[in-house]
């Protein structure tokens, strides 16, 4: 049966890892302004502060795995006040070294692994849409080894060395989503995947993308009437079920075009429309522009 998970970041694609050491001591603090890619940090030894936009304040420990889909605006500090400093992502250069916050000498109280990574398609916010704002991970011992295998990548100019670090964010992806308790999460493809009910359903989706589903026979692989299944699912993963089911068709036709292994009438079929033009109506409404211009824009 199709993983809706593993199919989501493997169109994704994610790419282009940039890691580092940091280390905090003493009083210190940093504000970095949004940066809208997503990013990461493991938590080696000691603890700190982080204020996320939109997010409850947590404080992290040891082992602590943190991963933000869009990375808005935050606060990482020590635990005495302080005026952090303004750092801007977008114009920091890249250290080579561990970069140091507060107090330059002695032992740090806080060492962390942080990072961040890019998508080559453009359908992130798809990601974004169906997953919590921040995933905060305590105790997974495989996540802080995959980032500490990111880093190192990162930093050695070994031969394959973009093959590896592509993997390696793909794996620290699916551990770090699935090490998340889905039922906590507020609503989106996490928590749907968690439901007993709904799962089945949105496997059945992925795998025949092209059949012509409607929401009472989604309802029956769920177990549910057509009222409850779409009210379950509208509550449970944010939007109505034809709706994800569009979403995602439209991603996948996206996909296809962009690569040219395929003309439209086959795109069109693959993802579930009958006609080409039934499929250039819907694909133009979703996107904003025809499939074709889109394919050679791509």
């Amino acid at each position: 049966m199709t993983d809706p998970l593993t199919e989501i970041i493997t169109l994704l694609q994610p790419r282009t890892v940039f890691a580092k050491r940091i280390s905090g001591a003493g009083r210190w603090g940093v504000r970095y302004s949004r940066f809208d890619q997503p990013s990461f940090a493991a938590v080696l030894e000691g603890s700190c502060r982080l204020a996320v936009d939109g997010q409850l304040p947590v404080t992290l420990e040891a082992g602590d795995f943190v991963l933000l889909p869009a990375t808005p605006g935050f606060t990482m500090s020590g635990f005495e006040p302080v005026q952090p400093e303004r750092i801007d992502p977008k114009l920091m250069a890249s250290p080579t070294a561990e970069v140091r916050h507060g107090a330059r000498g002695g032992k740090p109280d806080v060492r962390l692994l942080g990072g961040y990574f890019s998508f080559d398609s453009p359908e992130q916010g798809l990601l974004v849409s169906l997953l919590p704002g921040m995933f905060h991970v305590r105790g997974v011992e495989r996540l802080t080894t995959l980032v500490q295998l990111v880093a190192e990548e990162a930093r050695e100019r070994r031969s394959g060395r973009e093959l590896v670090l592509t993997r390696l964010v793909e794996l620290l992806l699916v551990e770090a989503l699935r090490s998340t308790p889905g039922e906590d999460a507020p609503p989106g493809l996490l928590r749907g995947l968690c439901d007993t009910r709904l799962a089945p359903a949105m496997r059945q989706m992925h795998a025949q993308l092209a059949r012509s589903w409607t929401v009472l026979q989604l309802a029956k692989t769920a177990g549910l009437s057509r009222s409850g299944f779409f009210e379950r699912f509208n509550h449970t993963v944010g939007l109505p079920p034809m709706e994800y089911l569009l979403a995602w068709r439209m991603a996948v036709a996206k996909d296809l075009l962009r690569r040219h292994d395929l003309d439209i009438s086959q795109v069109a079929e693959r993802v579930g429309y009958s006609s080409s033009s039934t499929f250039s109506t819907a694909f133009s409404r979703h996107v904003g522009a025809p499939p074709g211009r889109y394919a050679r824009a791509g």
